[in-house]
């Protein structure tokens, strides 16, 4: 059976007019309507995903006030650091954790509170001593010094484990070491 009925339609998609041949024709062409079901899928997926982004912002906080003992997840969001560094501050003792099980790690919130309050001491570091560099040879000094190449000074080095010390984009190396090796 064929119809001959002529509609003019306006395409949900593009909005151009045209001439339908059925009353439920939506659209000008196949393009449009694969177009428009693919706008349809991709608006429907970002909406799932901000609505489970909104849900996990705005319950998990909430949740982890409210708790006494804490799992290394809920430690990792109140100190807005990632999970992975949360299980290492358990493991190397900053945090205490009970360890109940297998994948079962808890910490108390009142741990939490006494460490965030007189936390540790952290390591001093040593001060840097001003470098002298007129008892040191750079590479290159050393290599039109003594007419050596780079790779023989390299294996040079290596093979006596002569200490380098790196200053900027230089490399030094002892003279008086270089001196008694290369005379």
């Amino acid at each position: 059976m064929s119809t001959n009925i002529k509609v003019q339609r306006i395409c949900q998609y593009c909005g151009k007019e045209f001439t339908a041949k059925t009353t439920a024709t939506k659209y000008c062409s196949h393009t449009c309507n694969s177009r428009h079901y693919k706008q349809k899928v991709k608006g429907v997926k970002i909406e799932k995903s901000d609505s489970e982004t909104l849900k996990i912002k705005g319950s998990s906080i909430i949740d982890v006030k409210v708790k006494d003992i804490l799992t290394v997840r809920d430690v990792a969001i109140l100190l807005s650091c990632s999970v992975r560094t949360a299980y290492r501050l358990v493991n190397n003792g900053t945090i205490a954790g009970v360890n109940l099980a297998e994948r079962m790690t808890r910490i108390s919130k009142n741990e939490l509170h006494k460490i965030l309050e007189n936390p540790k001491p952290t390591l001093m570091l040593p001060q840097v001593k001003e470098f002298d560099t007129s008892d040191y040879y750079t590479i290159n000094e050393v290599q039109e010094k003594y007419g050596i190449s780079q790779t023989g000074l390299q294996l040079l080095i290596k093979k006596h484990n002569i200490p380098k010390t790196k200053k900027g984009k230089y490399t030094y190396v002892p003279k008086s070491v270089i001196n008694g090796l290369l005379t």
